[in-house]
Order: structure tokens, then sequence, then C-alpha cells
């Protein structure tokens, strides 16, 4: 694909692509497919087509490869889409910061969560709790586990979301709920295609694609694997499930991750689950906050209603 490069100089406003743009492309990462992902954002997939090239163009690098399989994220296309992402999310808090500043609201709740709950989980949430107190403006602050935890202790939040092995210094928390991880790798991938289960010395000795350490993740699969030396050296390590997902449905490298995350790429075989031996990989979710500061006001009904029914 011939493209232009994007100018070096002039307003930002002019160098970066809008947030309509990155949306979409965010939407294809989720759904691996262009038609799925402009029905999802409610426009025509001409008009979804022409934003991706426009996008590209913008940029000067292929961020999609599409095939009458569906559309997959490039290697340039699966790094903009994170980068993308914590864009589009920062204009949400920013959104949901302005709203509170209106006045127009009786009750504000500072959320702090880390990605995969917040991607999965977190959403159904927030609309169950806009039934019960519409009038309350909430902000999200997304990371890793180690994020959360440090959002509480500045009170930058006053309810968390993590999915580590232990509550974090300094902070209570309660279980809402569980999570296994699974071995996951593209349908391509000698894995995919063998009869037997990995076993877990083979998984510790094989470099994966990795979230980042101080992911909740990272950090059940490290202490699962220390009796065997822990991972080995990552062949990626990502700051997003989003883009591990892209570079493992790539054909790069096998991949754990949450199963909570996986559903879509499952159902639809873009990514192929590996039965594991010798090895289990599950995680508590927990909401957590500050010792001595437990939560009341909306922070006390939205822990509520992560209660109310499964967590998976």
């Amino acid at each position: 694909m011939s493209m232009s490069s994007a100018e070096d100089t002039g307003p930002l406003s002019r160098r970066v692509p809008d947030l309509s743009a990155m949306e979409l492309l965010i939407a294809v990462a989720r759904h691996g497919s262009l038609g799925r992902a402009a029905r999802d954002l409610g426009i025509t997939q001409p008009a979804a087509s022409s934003r991706i090239r426009s996008m590209e163009r913008h940029l000067g690098v292929a961020l999609v490869d599409r095939s009458p399989r569906g559309s997959k994220l490039t290697a340039e296309g699966a790094l903009v889409t994170d980068w993308a992402r914590r864009v589009v999310e920062a204009a949400e808090a920013f959104d949901a910061g302005a709203q509170a500043l209106r006045g127009r609201r009786d009750s504000r709740l500072r959320v702090a969560a880390s990605m995969t709950i917040a991607e999965y989980l977190l959403p159904g949430w927030l609309i169950a709790l806009r039934g019960e107190r519409p009038g309350t403006a909430v902000s999200l602050l997304a990371g890793n586990s180690a994020f959360v935890a440090e959002r509480l202790l500045c009170d930058e939040a006053d309810l968390g979301f993590v999915e580590g092995l232990t509550v974090p210094a300094g902070l209570d928390g309660a279980v809402i709920g569980h999570d296994r991880l699974v071995v996951v790798t593209a349908p391509s991938h000698p894995w995919a295609r063998r009869r037997a289960p990995i076993a877990a010395a083979e998984l510790a000795a094989t470099p994966l694609i990795l979230r980042e350490e101080g992911s909740g993740t990272r950090q059940v699969l490290d202490a699962a694997l220390a009796d065997l030396g822990g991972v080995a050296r990552p062949l990626l390590e990502l700051a997003s499930t989003t883009a591990v997902k892209a570079a493992v449905v790539s054909g790069a490298g096998p991949s754990v991750l949450s199963e909570l995350a996986l559903g879509e790429e499952l159902a639809g075989r873009r990514l192929v689950r590996i039965p594991l031996e010798g090895l289990r990989l599950r995680r508590d979710l927990r909401a957590v906050w500050r010792t001595a500061h437990r939560p009341t006001g909306p922070a006390r009904d939205l822990l509520s209603l992560t209660r109310s029914g499964p967590a998976q």
C-alpha cells in the first residue's frame, strides 16, 4: 500500500487522528471484522472502510489487513490500537469529569480498574448503577493492578478492582468473583495441532506474548510457574489485553490470557485454546479500597452490584 507520510509539524489536532477513527480501530480489534465494528458504532461498512483508509493515509502505515475471512490488525495496527485505547479512555474520563463540573449531578464516583475488569465487566456494572443512581457521574481510570493500588493510595479513586493474587498493601478488599487464565495460540501455531496437553514445564520454557509486569495476569502466571524457574523471557511484552490478542492472532506466538477476554476470538476460531497439564491458573477478582475507608454512597452501591450476580 502506497501512503503519504503524516505531517511532522503543526497543531497536534492535525497530526493525530480524531476520536471516531480511534474508536473504530479499537472496535475492529475487538470484533475481528470491519462490518461488525461498523454495526457496533452505528455506521455503514463503506463509511468504516473509508475512515480506516483515511487514518492509514494520515499515519502513513497500514493498520488493518482485510480478507474474506475478516479483518485483523497489522503489527503496526496493534501498536496504534494500544495507543488509541489510552487516548479514548482519557477522553471518557475527561467527559465524565466535565459532566461532574456542570453541577447537574448529585454525586460522583471515581473508579480505578485493572484492564480486564475495566473492559469486560465494569461496563455492565456501571449500566446497572446508572439505573439505580442516574444522578451519579462516574470517572474511570484503567491500568494494571499496581496502577489501581497507586490511584487508591493517592486518594485519586474511591473504589478499585484488581485481579492479582493478594490485596495490595495499604488496601482492604473483598472477593467479588473468579477468573481463569488459559493458554491460547493462533490456529496456525504447532501447539494447535497437538493432541496432548502442554506440560507446565514446556509453558515455562516457551517465550510468550505477555502483559507487562504489575498486571494481575502476569502476577498469577509468574507465581504459578515460580517452582519451574518462572516464565521465560517474553517474546513480546504489551500493556493491554487487546494488543496481546492482536499479536497472538497474527501468529507471533502463544500467550496466557483471561478467559473473560477471549470469548469472541475463541468462538470465531481466530484463537485456539490449548489444554494445559499440571497447572491451575485461577485467580480471584477483588474490589479494593483504602484501609479504614470502607466504600460509602455510590461506591457502596457499585460494590453491592458486583456481588449481585456471577462475575464470570
